[in-house]
């Protein structure tokens, strides 16, 4: 995969999560990446809920202890390995999730998930 570049695995924390825009317009996308060890996870910024950005208060998408990823709006709780909601209004549904990979220490979204 030769996707679009988001950004260094370096700018990332370990644990850590960081929200981006992909695309302009109606293409426009709200997404973030979630990052544990060198594993880089990606998810669409919408909570299944409520379609509603999870990050209520900007930039923050993990639980105090970085764990889980947390809905800001409603404090639902999904894995950060595949989007599952364990709890709160959603359980059993999933985000959205986005392909990406990490190459030469560059994280980048496939192409068909643009």
């Amino acid at each position: 995969m030769t996707g679009e570049a988001i950004c260094a695995l370096d700018d990332l924390d370990d644990p850590g999560a960081r929200g981006f825009t992909l695309g302009s317009g109606k293409a426009r996308r709200d997404i973030f990446l979630v990052r544990r060890d060198v594993a880089v996870f990606a998810y669409v910024n919408r909570c299944p809920h409520a379609n509603q950005r999870l990050d209520a208060r900007p930039g923050r998408f993990l639980t105090m202890d970085e764990t889980q990823i947390i809905c800001g709006g409603h404090a639902a709780l999904f894995r950060i390995e595949d989007g599952f909601c364990t709890s709160g209004p959603c359980v059993g549904q999933h985000l959205e999730a986005i392909a990406v990979e990490v190459v030469d220490g560059v994280v980048r979204v496939a192409p068909d998930n643009r």
